[in-house]
């Protein structure tokens, strides 16, 4: 019965919501009672999305660093409360003071002082590896004291997963396929991308462009892999559920400890409650506290607890709930940009506690549609007309530095600018003049939003800095970069 409106409304997010593929799995009492894929891997194919398709999981894949750290820790070799500096002596943040008392548990509760999601421009599609991204965060300047309050980070996932190639050797991606997936029998499971092959059978990305569903490509984000990096399907991914909700312990094999397993849903860092959704949603909601544990998000669920989280990279949305007193895991992936695994999961516990009340899926519906709208890029305040660049255009190309991510350059090539990010393929955009020294930056990646980019003259009248004035990405923020003019150019 509850299987059979599954399929009702699994048809139904996908067409109210836009997703071409969905994957839903359930486990409950132990037991895998469902897993089904919905539509198709990509619009334009007629390849089936299934219980056996893999997705990337992007954030929830900190889990699996938190969990793999926590064998560390049972087996004596590391300490929650070990300075960073103790395993990666080169670890540096701005601040002295946060640098030597950071532990390896501050690197896993979103605490550490900076910025939401600091540092994302360093790794995003970028060809800086996995080190390389740690010494860089020494550029990133905190926006609060350490410590002090929440902030979403993907970096300092990073570098607790780069405590495990210094603690025994292995890369962060042979120890999570040794001592994760190979227990669990997750044996298409990875932890990049480079291991799909032409024939594989692979959620594709989709989002919107210029109002049209189109897939775009999966990008690769092996230098954040201990953040956002897991490839698995909702059928092997049941298997790290049930072993979870089963206090580390999948098919007779303890795999951590239970203070291990204390520790990973141990709430650690308050989450300020949120009050933007509407009333009607509110059963959705928690009411007294949400916090975030260890790679996990807890809260209050109808006088329960909730474990859940998401993830989220260009064209992809997943989300990952149990509830421990009941028993229960739900596992939902949607391959385009919408909130339909949240959706899908709450009409599921909805019919797990009695029955779906469809003015809370249709107030979740028209919430979406109203949000949509809020981010859909509103048109530019018009130009200034009449006005010229202050220099001429070959004035204006260069290099220009950013301590944090390094060498930008603007070309000057058949009398326009192009704009190049030197270690980010995607980050590559043509410059075309909006008024004053301000250009529009229209990017080619189509992932990426147009922004608008301003020079900056010195007292002396030469071109001194830029300014990005440029949309956000999911996990990057331009405006920590602050890109510097070069004062002595490099030949080309």
């Amino acid at each position: 019965m509850i299987n059979d409106a599954i399929d009702r409304y699994a048809e139904k997010v996908c067409n109210d919501f836009n997703v071409p593929g969905l994957a839903v799995a359930i486990v409950k009492d132990g037991r895998v009672v469902m897993a089904k894929g919905y539509g198709v891997r990509a619009l334009g194919s007629d390849q089936p999305a299934t219980e056996e398709s893999l997705f990337g999981i992007a954030s929830i894949s900190k889990s699996f660093t938190a969990m793999a750290l926590g064998m560390l820790v049972d087996e004596g070799k590391l300490c929650w409360d070990d300075p960073v500096t103790k395993h990666i002596p080169s670890f540096q943040l701005y601040d002295a003071y946060a640098t030597r008392e950071f532990t390896v548990l501050d690197l896993l509760v979103h605490r550490s002082g900076l910025a939401p999601v600091s540092g994302g421009a360093v790794w995003y599609g970028s060809d800086y590896s996995r080190d390389d991204v740690i010494h860089r965060i020494r550029h990133l300047r905190p926006v609060s004291s350490f410590r002090s309050q929440y902030a979403y980070q993907n970096i300092t996932y990073l570098v607790a997963g780069q405590i495990i190639p210094a603690l025994t050797g292995q890369t962060w991606d042979d120890f999570v396929a040794e001592r994760i997936f190979t227990p669990l029998e997750m044996h298409t499971s990875n932890t990049s991308i480079t291991a799909f092959g032409a024939e594989s059978n692979v959620f594709q990305p989709h989002v919107e462009v210029d109002g049209r569903l189109q897939v775009v490509a999966l990008r690769n984000h092996d230098n954040v892999g201990p953040a956002a990096s897991i490839n698995t399907s909702v059928r092997e991914l049941t298997a790290y559920v049930r072993l979870l909700l089963n206090g580390g312990q999948y098919k007779g094999q303890q795999l951590y400890s239970a203070d291990i397993a204390r520790d990973l849903w141990t709430p650690r860092t308050l989450i300020p409650l949120l009050d933007e959704f509407p009333e009607e949603l509110s059963a959705y909601m928690p009411q007294f506290y949400q916090a975030y544990a260890l790679g996990w998000r807890v809260q209050d669920y109808h006088g329960q607890r909730m474990v859940a989280h998401s993830g989220g990279v260009d064209g992809l949305r997943s989300l990952v709930t149990m509830i421990p007193g009941e028993h229960l895991g739900v596992i939902v992936f949607a391959n385009a940009e919408v909130p339909a695994p949240w959706v899908m999961t709450n009409l599921i516990l909805d019919l797990h506690r009695g029955g779906i009340d469809l003015d809370r899926y249709d107030a979740a519906r028209t919430w979406w549609k109203q949000e949509k709208e809020k981010r859909t890029p509103k048109p530019d305040i018009a130009p200034v007309p009449n006005t010229t660049p202050s220099l001429g255009l070959e004035a204006y190309a260069g290099r220009y530095h950013s301590d944090l991510y390094g060498d930008i350059k603007v070309a000057h090539e058949n009398a326009r600018l192009k704009l190049t990010f030197l270690h980010t393929k995607s980050f590559n955009a043509e410059l075309t003049h909006w008024h004053y020294d301000t250009f529009r930056i229209v990017w080619q990646d189509p992932v990426i939003p147009d922004g608008l980019l301003t020079f900056i003259l010195d007292a002396q009248g030469n071109v001194a800095e830029m300014r990005l004035d440029q949309p956000n990405l999911l996990d990057v923020d331009f405006s920590e970069l602050h890109p510097i003019r070069r004062v002595v150019e490099e030949s080309a």
